[in-house]
């Protein structure tokens, strides 16, 4: 049996060029017989194709097909299982291709002009670890449709604050802004959406508003519309970020910036193969939108309270603010390295944005002013009365509680001696009992004693009026020293008489 190739070529040679059997086989190096049978056969009988053991399933397959357009071939191979199907899954589903009805869809080739259209998408690309905390990585990208030039930058979730800041580096890395923006139908871009009426995130229409561009949406499913982001996305997977190491979020941004200069802008432009992308994006940026003044605020700004403590909970950790701002209504403006506590208009704490879990972010300040607090209101206790008169006092009542003795009631009796004695002497006596090593009231009482007596003075004792409250106000009006001098004077003239 010879090829179809040398068939077609016998039968030219024959009908088209006229030559006869002879020349034919000695020019081809055939037998002459076999130049004659290809002559003959005006159709070649192909051989009948030998029978399956799909065969008798083939109807039945064919019509669930039509049915259930979208039936998925493991399903199918186990209702032909139950119907004595032998086969095995991998041979059911190479037959299910050449069943399933494909309708192929005819798609139009979009053209677009300079700066007329960007095209938005987030791309997933799995966790990373920082601290405790296992954080989404997620990469805005945003791509000119005319000259393909990609701008990427990696977050840590796809909030709708990542959302907005991932435009705002775009531009300021573009140096511009293209007049149209089309996006799927993510969440942060479309808030709502009925047949092909689109009302959109105020938040993006925000932004529209300050970068003077209009934002579109993707009709449901056609992922088609958008074709140049998709294809960015699987570039970045394919070249950039396939076995790429990295430190830091930021370390991870820096080499995503190097890797789109140096090779996704080396690449051909689709338009022209004699340029290069970045060849491409050089005419293009002379026709994007000029930027405001200032790049669009991206803060997040939410109302906080704190109740009891000094901490303001926010993304899983705890920042610190002033004690004397507990329980009043705050604001926290969170950006992507810092956040900020406000009362009002006025900042009252800034900390740097920590993305770890459980983890509490303190200022000294907002510590040291919270144990001031409490030492104020400590010093308001009968403990800390003798503690702020007589420190050495501390010392003692350590003792005293290791010895099984109750601390308040060695609190009480040092505060009488405190009130009898004076913070001075109780000091001195409290000091001297410590370095004698006898911590203990009676002492401090023997201690107070000696000291008097050796001072040769009295010490003047409150009188106990408890039992006369009618002598409280009693007033006694001071007679002058003369008064007692007269007296003892007459009494010394009385003697003399005698």
């Amino acid at each position: 049996m010879i090829e179809l190739e040398t068939v077609a070529r016998i039968r030219q040679l024959y009908y088209g060029e006229h030559w006869p059997v002879g020349t034919i086989a000695a020019e081809l190096g055939l037998h002459h017989e076999t130049v004659e049978g290809a002559l003959r056969d005006e159709t070649r009988v192909r051989p009948a194709p030998r029978p399956s053991r799909f065969d008798p399933f083939v109807g039945f397959a064919r019509e669930a097909l039509e049915k259930y357009p979208r039936l998925r071939a493991t399903r199918l191979w186990h209702m032909l299982r139950e119907r004595g199907c032998t086969l095995s899954v991998r041979q059911v589903r190479d037959r299910v291709k050449a069943l399933r009805p494909f309708p192929r869809e005819a798609f139009l080739v979009r053209r677009t002009f300079r700066a007329e259209e960007g095209q938005v998408d987030w791309a997933s690309f799995g966790h990373v670890t920082i601290g405790a905390a296992r954080r989404a990585l997620s990469a805005f990208v945003l791509t000119l449709t005319f000259s393909r030039w990609i701008f990427l930058r990696f977050f840590l979730d796809q909030s709708i604050e990542n959302f907005l800041r991932g435009h705002v580096y775009a531009f300021a890395d573009l140096q511009g802004c293209p007049r149209h923006l089309l996006y799927d139908n993510l969440r942060a871009a479309v808030a709502q959406r009925h047949g092909g009426a689109v009302r959109f995130n105020v938040r993006l229409l925000e932004l529209a508003s300050h970068y003077h561009f209009s934002p579109r949406a993707c009709a449901p499913a056609r992922g088609n519309e958008k074709g140049a982001v998709e294809r960015s996305v699987r570039y970045i997977r394919d070249s950039f970020f396939a076995a790429r190491s990295f430190r830091t979020i930021d370390d991870l941004n820096r080499q995503a910036l190097v890797w789109r200069d140096e090779i996704a802008g080396a690449r051909r432009w689709i338009g022209d193969d004699s340029k290069t992308v970045a060849e491409a994006f050089r005419e293009e940026a002379a026709h994007l939108l000029a930027l405001p003044t200032h790049p669009f605020e991206t803060d997040l700004v939410a109302p906080v309270r704190s109740e009891k403590s000094i901490y303001i909970r926010f993304d899983l950790n705890d920042y610190s603010i002033p004690p004397d701002t507990v329980g009043r209504p705050l604001t926290l403006a969170a950006s992507e390295t810092s956040v900020r506590i406000l009362d009002g208009a006025a900042e009252i704490a800034r900390h740097a944005r920590s993305y770890d879990r459980h983890r509490k972010i303190d200022d000294q300040a907002h510590i040291d002013a919270l144990l001031a607090e409490k030492k104020r209101a400590h010093g308001s206790t009968s403990n800390s009365r003798l503690i702020g008169a007589v420190p050495e006092a501390e010392a003692l009542l350590e003792a005293c509680f290791k010895r099984g003795e109750s601390v308040w009631a060695v609190t009480q009796k040092l505060l009488l001696l405190l009130d009898d004695y004076g913070h001075v002497e109780l000091r001195a006596a409290v000091a001297e009992a410590l370095q004698r090593h006898t911590p203990n009231v009676g002492s401090i009482v023997f201690l107070l004693a000696k000291r008097r007596r050796a001072a040769q003075r009295r010490i003047s004792l409150p009188v106990d009026l408890s039992r006369r409250p009618d002598l409280k106000d009693l007033y006694v009006k001071p007679h002058s020293p003369e008064t007692y001098d007269e007296l003892t004077r007459r009494d010394d003239d009385d003697d003399e008489s005698d």
